[in-house]
Parts: C-alpha cells; structure tokens; sequence
C-alpha cells in the first residue's frame, strides 16, 4: 500500500471513527459537525485532498465521482440541524472515499505490472 493511501487511512480513522459512544464508532467529522457551519467546513479539506489525489493518479471518471458524491452528499445532508448530525453517524464519507481509493489504486497497480516490457 503506498504511504500516501495510508496517510488517507489514517485520516478518515479519525474522522470517521477514532472513538466510540454507545458502541457506535464516531470521529471529528461528527463531532466538529455539531459546530454549525464549522465541522463540514473543516472536514471538506480532507476530503478534497482524497479526491485531488485520486485524479492526480488518473483514477476512473466512475470512481470520482463516487467520492465527489459521497463528499457532497455528507457535506448538504450534514448541514441540515439534528438530522445532518445523525447522518454524519452512519455514512462515514471518509472510509468510503479511501475505500474507492484503495480499489482504483490496486487496480492501477495490476494494469502497471501487467503492461510488458517495451523490446
């Protein structure tokens, strides 16, 4: 795994599920959320950070814009009082994002070491 999909690993750790209230695992990014207008502000960085380096690694149309997706629907939906914060519970846009990360990655991967040796 390359250090940068670590680095993504360890980010949406945090921000998805560094700790646990009532057995349910929550990060910073739910609750900063609970700060109106500061907590989607502030964990949007992050997940732009996920989507640039997917792009810069020439990952699929498909695939950012399942990440585009998933940061934005957190973001709207997560904006809404009460209802965006127990959204922000359950999607986990982060885990998701590096999920489609980790896949696109491998799979640039296979294609790289499948390609032959140029004669």
């Amino acid at each position: 795994m390359s250090a940068e999909l670590e680095k993504f690993e360890r980010w949406s750790e945090a921000l998805d599920s560094q700790f646990s209230v009532l057995g349910v695992p929550v990060g910073w990014d739910s609750i900063l959320g609970l700060v109106p207008g500061v907590g989607d502000a502030v964990t949007i960085v992050p997940a732009a950070l996920m989507i640039r380096a997917g792009h810069r690694k020439g990952i699929r149309k498909r695939a950012l814009g399942s990440m585009v997706w998933n940061t934005g629907l957190d973001l709207v939906v997560g904006a809404i009082p009460f209802f965006g914060d127990l959204f922000d519970f359950a999607f986990k846009s982060h885990k998701k994002n590096v999920a489609v990360l980790r896949t696109e990655f491998a799979r640039l991967e296979r294609r790289a070491s499948a390609k032959p040796m140029p004669a």
